[in-house]
């Protein structure tokens, strides 16, 4: 194995890792910033407030995207070990 494939398999695994965890990271992104336009408009700076209906939320996501996510590292560690030599 040379330098280039080497960076070609850790550029691979840095995007796989991304692009499993980008849509459980924006749901909680957006769920983050809509309750923070609450509290600006209600004046209501509770800490509590932000950080149960973040997780809650990215509970249901994981558990939504659970098997898309599975099938996507499925499909890259086939790809991984196919082109071991």
């Amino acid at each position: 194995m040379d330098l280039g494939e080497a960076l070609d398999i850790g550029r691979d695994a840095f995007f796989m890792a991304l692009s499993t965890s980008a849509p459980i990271l924006g749901i909680g992104l957006v769920v983050g910033l809509l309750i923070s336009i609450v509290q600006s408009v209600t004046q209501l700076q509770e800490q509590t407030l932000a950080f149960v209906p973040k997780i809650a939320a990215m509970v249901v996501a994981a558990s939504y995207f659970i098997p898309w996510i599975a099938n996507r590292m499925l499909t890259y560690t086939q790809e991984m070990l196919g082109t071991l030599p």
